[in-house]
């Protein structure tokens, strides 16, 4: 491994899902190296006055703030060196990251998954997180059939898109399952031809869900998923769990999301993202 030089960065989460930013300005030649050495939990970036190393991706960001509403470019690269389609918790971030450069509260995400449509009231961010589909193609899955509380590995699941593939599933109560160990299964499960993220989810007594994820790219459990977020509420609303086009509370280790999936148009994902500090980091490479 060699080290070429540094390059500045921001640290911030969302409910606890954690992020690098660097702004694409800054070139960085082998992103997915740079991501796997410093999200690395064990080894990776800690900031100054914290204990917790490492970060759930890094975000690079390039602002375009020529049109109106400003767009952002945002390209996450997770700890494992792949590239996420979507992510709602790092959405808000970028929104938030580019909302304070650009001088205005609305913001267009610019993602793999397509264009999403953010706003900006200090901390607290709102995104279109497009139409969840449970079409087997979208998935993806390897079958022509929807897959609708359906059995994977032992568990009961559904399976929807909402910007990345999960397979979400209702349990009694989400502290009762270990995800660590059910997880990598359904994860890596044949059926699912690009993998999938494994979402658990329980009722929380008022009208709102509690909610634990299994990430892909990641291979563990994150304190928060906005994708998985809007995936709990998307099949509470095919199973007739929820009904209606108002807000619904999903609760994440890392704090509470508000997510709406109306009968008809896009989700929206909304809560806090958070600026946590800044620092320098290592051009990596690594050696073949």
């Amino acid at each position: 491994m060699s080290v070429l030089n540094s390059v500045p960065f921001e640290k911030y989460h969302g409910t606890g899902n954690e992020f690098f930013v660097v702004d694409a300005e800054d070139p960085v030649p082998d992103r997915p190296a740079f991501a796997r050495t410093h999200c690395d939990r064990d080894a990776g970036i800690v900031l100054t006055g914290s204990d917790r190393r490492g970060a759930d991706g890094v975000l690079f960001l390039a602002l375009e703030s020529r049109y109106d509403p400003p767009r952002v470019v945002m390209t996450l690269v997770q700890p494992d060196g792949s590239v996420a389609a979507m992510c709602g918790n790092g959405a808000r971030v970028a929104a938030a990251w580019a909302a304070e450069r650009a001088n205005t509260d609305e913001i267009m995400i610019d993602t793999p998954a397509g264009t999403r449509r953010a706003t900006v009231d200090g901390n607290e961010v709102n995104v279109e997180m497009g139409i969840p589909s449970f079409d087997p193609r979208d998935v993806p899955l390897e079958s022509d059939d929807e897959l609708v509380e359906g059995e994977v590995e032992g568990l009961t699941v559904t399976a929807v898109n909402t910007g990345v593939p999960h397979a979400v599933a209702f349990v009694d109560d989400v502290d009762d399952v270990d995800l660590e160990s059910v997880a990598p299964s359904i994860r890596h499960a044949p059926l699912f031809s690009e993998g999938a993220n494994v979402t658990i989810a329980s009722p929380d007594g008022e009208g709102g869900f509690r909610q634990r994820t299994f990430e892909r790219g990641i291979e563990g459990e994150t304190q928060s998923c906005g994708t998985g977020a809007v995936a709990v509420v998307a099949v509470a609303k095919r199973l007739g769990l929820v009904s209606g086009d108002d807000p619904v509370s999903v609760s994440p280790p890392g704090g509470a999301l508000s997510v709406t999936v109306p009968d008809e148009g896009t989700a929206l994902l909304g809560g806090p993202a958070v600026r946590e500090g800044n620092g320098e980091a290592d051009i990596v490479f690594r050696q073949r």
